[in-house]
């Protein structure tokens, strides 16, 4: 594995470096040892399957609070999508910063996103299946979320959006009440 650091601090492009021969592949996507090389000590207590089926769909932006925060490890095993991540850790120097990069099963990068981050994505193509690994169980008291289209936090999604749940659109727009997490 490789860990490639984004410009959000603690979040780190994953590259796979799988073994090919006469059979096909085989890749490791995960290994306690090599993820605590970038700080990353806590257990896998959650493994999520997402299948979102329409091209420029958008599922987000999710996060947790203390002391729910959760880490994601996050793959797309099929299909390909525009995966996102926002810094809303309150003292963090990239607070409110987001980064994007795309996921695919031809590319096999994996996102991991630390404590203290909103997630979402925008499918590329129809049917994109993604399975995300989370460091905390899913808590519903402690769930939040950010609205996808928020001016203040600018994303530039690649393809108009398309599906979006009710819940995603009904978070409300930031404001300067907003101070984020403390971590």
């Amino acid at each position: 594995m490789k860990f490639i650091e984004t410009p959000l601090k603690g979040a780190y492009i994953v590259e796979l470096e799988p073994f090919v021969d006469e059979r096909g592949l085989f890749v490791r996507i995960f290994c306690r040892k090599e993820f605590a090389k970038i700080g990353f000590s806590k257990q896998i207590n959650q493994i999520n399957h997402s299948v979102t089926i329409q091209k420029g769909a958008i599922r987000g932006m999710h996060y947790q609070l203390p002391p729910a925060c959760e880490t994601k490890i996050i793959r797309c095993v099929q299909g390909k999508v525009f995966d996102v991540m926002v810094d809303i850790r309150a003292r963090s120097h990239t607070f409110m910063h987001w980064y994007g990069v795309e996921l695919s099963e031809d590319n096999m990068r994996m996102v991991y996103i630390p404590e203290g981050f909103t997630h979402g994505f925008q499918t590329l193509t129809d049917s994109a299946v993604l399975i995300y690994h989370h460091s905390a169980l899913y808590s519903p008291e402690h769930e939040r979320g950010l609205r996808y289209n928020d001016s203040v936090l600018g994303i530039n999604w690649p393809l108009p959006a398309g599906v979006i749940s009710q819940k995603d659109q009904s978070y409300p727009l930031l404001d300067d009440n907003f101070k984020g997490i403390e971590i």
